[in-house]
């Protein structure tokens, strides 16, 4: 179970902190069912009601440092997405936001972000559902490993990098 203060990761909300648990005084609600009420991190005037008893598979916590921090020096070691049919692409990376797993959300970041590439090698633009699944992957990522390393959002893409680059202390 979460507890009041916990910052956790609930499904397409991505980081969340756990304001309180309590039950709804709502109609046509359970009265007797306990909530959690959570306050997304990166989208305010939010909140999400999520029920105690349901599946775990909803929320988890967000990364620990230590696992951010070894999240982030697998990086180049992390295979890309297998897209051998272009127009399966969007469910692929559908499939990956649905899984809130921070490697799934690297393969995905790492696959658009070179299918982009070979697109402005060859003269084209880069695809409306890459651009829009690379968006919401980054934001949720992001978002993610910023609270596991108590930094902020817009810091965390250039500190990977330095990592990668091996400027930066994993």
């Amino acid at each position: 179970m979460f507890a009041v203060g916990d910052y956790v990761i609930c499904s397409n909300k991505g980081v969340c902190v756990v304001e309180k648990i309590t039950t709804l005084d709502i109609s046509g609600v359970d009265k007797e069912r306990e909530y959690y009420i959570l306050k997304p991190l990166y989208m305010s005037g939010s909140t999400v009601y999520v029920p105690v008893d349901s599946s775990k598979e909803s929320m988890r916590y967000v990364l620990a440092r230590e696992e951010a921090k070894k999240l982030i020096a697998a990086i180049p070691e992390i295979p890309l997405l297998v897209i051998t049919n272009e127009k399966l692409s969007e469910q692929i990376y559908r499939d990956c936001m649905k899984t809130n797993d921070c490697k799934e959300l690297v393969k995905m970041i790492k696959t658009i972000y070179q299918r982009k590439q070979k697109r402005i090698q060859a003269g084209r633009k880069v695809t409306a559902i890459d651009a829009k699944y690379f968006h919401l992957a980054e934001e949720s990522l992001y978002g993610e490993l910023a609270v596991a390393l108590d930094m902020s959002r817009d810091k965390v893409e250039d500190y990977i990098v330095e990592v990668i680059e091996g400027s930066a202390k994993v």
